[in-house]
């Protein structure tokens, strides 16, 4: 019993839903730069698939949770999704905090120079983002800047199977993709925000003026996949992503109830993208299905 409620609140604090959004990335870049199949036989890959998958994101949510205690008092979405911590609990999760953060720079050893550089760049936005003295997520325009912090697995994984950083455009679409997200994921928070003196992108600029911005961000994000994919048919799907804020500004749509359909979009479209590429250039026998 107390196994599984220790298991349920480390979920809770990792916010399972939200897992894929550090680990997806990693896969896509990392079969991006892959060169055959034998590069997911190499160790390394399953070792850092498994740390995306949880302790980086202790880290990015725990340390949200650790310095958010002012604001997540009034947060509804800590009522039933996510948690609250005070107390003994906050200690605890202090606690886990900083064992997390030191296997992390452990990993460190076993890297080379520039990965070294990948990685603590991930950590340090993890961190930082929420935790001050820099506390990204306090100052408009740097709050989605930061936020590049999803894209570093997916750069990091992509330089330790080809010893490359991925093109340039691919880093912008990155850009476009989650400085989208996170504006979005904010546009809910503003009175919450506001009241605790958290000045977001969002709480600065306004609500439509967010989501018209999250909706050019994800119309640029659309035009490099598309062209980037020589116009492929699949590759139109990614129009789902600007008629999201859409949906919300001109449809009034309710936003709470769309951004929780992100994780699962996140999931359809990035496997989708991930099954591309494997038949494109890593399973030369898998079924022709793109």
């Amino acid at each position: 019993m107390a196994v599984a409620k220790a298991v349920a609140k480390l979920l809770k604090i990792s916010r399972f839903r939200f897992w894929i959004y550090a680990a997806g990335p990693y896969v896509i870049g990392y079969t991006i730069g892959a060169s055959g199949f034998n590069d997911f036989l190499r160790p390394e890959y399953y070792i850092y698939l498994l740390y995306f998958f949880v302790p980086a994101n202790i880290i990015i949510y725990g340390i949200n949770d650790y310095f958010d205690t002012e604001t997540d008092m009034l947060n509804p979405k800590k009522d039933t999704k996510e948690l609250r911590v005070f107390g003994e609990e906050r200690r605890k999760l202090g606690t886990l905090l900083a064992a997390v953060i030191l296997f992390s720079i452990g990993l460190m050893v076993l890297q080379d120079n520039m990965a070294k550089l990948l990685f603590a760049g991930f950590l340090f936005l993890a961190i930082f983002y929420s935790a001050p003295p820099f506390r990204f997520k306090s100052k408009p325009f740097l709050d989605f800047v930061s936020n590049y912090l999803y894209i570093m697995p997916g750069v990091f994984g992509h330089y330790i199977v080809s010893g490359k950083i991925p093109d340039t455009l691919i880093l912008l679409a990155g850009f476009f993709h989650i400085s989208a997200m996170h504006i979005f994921s904010a546009v809910p928070d503003i009175e919450y925000d506001r009241r605790t003196g958290i000045i977001s992108t969002p709480v600065f600029i306004g609500r439509k003026p967010a989501l018209l911005m999250v909706t050019g961000f994800w119309t640029a994000l659309a035009y490099l996949a598309i062209t980037l994919t020589n116009y492929h048919p699949l590759s139109f799907l990614v129009f789902i992503y600007p008629a999201i804020p859409i949906s919300v500004l001109f449809f009034k749509q309710d936003i709470n109830r769309v951004y929780w359909t992100l994780p699962y979009i996140n999931t359809s479209l990035g496997g989708l993208l991930w099954l591309a590429l494997v038949n494109h250039k890593i399973i030369p026998f898998f079924p022709n299905l793109f």
